[in-house]
């Protein structure tokens, strides 16, 4: 009984030393949202499912106080411009075409910023929203995301 409590207590310690370091490269799902540059974050929710209708690149809109983006753009189902660069303090105003049925903005759940124009509607007042901290802005319409209505922002 004695030779065998150190042998199983050995056993037992490198047991849970391997369990500890397999499971240290289980911790991590990948990359975090935290580890990629704005403009990756922007591009990969705009590239998710769907890709974004009318997205064509970034749109440098730095140094403007006021940004207005279409909401029912192209063929009534896409933001125009779909991603933009801001700077902090710039309003952004959504404003309705009255093409491709009825439209909301909303944040999308991975937006560093939570806003929402109500419910969809085919044509409204513009919705306006300030911008006034840095971060990374994602919205979609919320009736037409899947078939790619959806748009960011970067605010630095």
């Amino acid at each position: 009984m004695g030779d065998s409590t150190p042998n199983r207590r050995r056993l037992l310690a490198a047991i849970g030393a391997v369990g500890t370091v397999g499971l240290g490269g289980c911790s991590s799902g990948g990359e975090s949202t935290s580890d990629r540059t704005p403009e990756e974050r922007l591009s990969a929710f705009l590239a998710e499912g769907r890709s974004a209708r009318g997205y064509e690149g970034l749109v440098d809109a730095t140094g403007r106080e006021e940004l207005v983006i279409e909401v029912g753009a192209e063929s009534g189902l896409a933001f125009a411009p779909a991603g933009v660069r801001i700077s902090t303090g710039t309003t952004v105003s959504w404003q309705w075409t009255g093409r491709g049925g009825q439209h909301n903005v909303a944040s999308a759940s991975e937006s560093a910023f939570e806003f929402r124009s109500g419910n969809p509607q085919l044509t409204r007042e513009p919705f306006e929203q300030s911008f006034d901290e840095r971060g990374v802005g994602l919205y979609v319409c919320r009736p037409h995301r899947g078939v790619g209505m959806k748009g960011g922002l970067i605010v630095e």
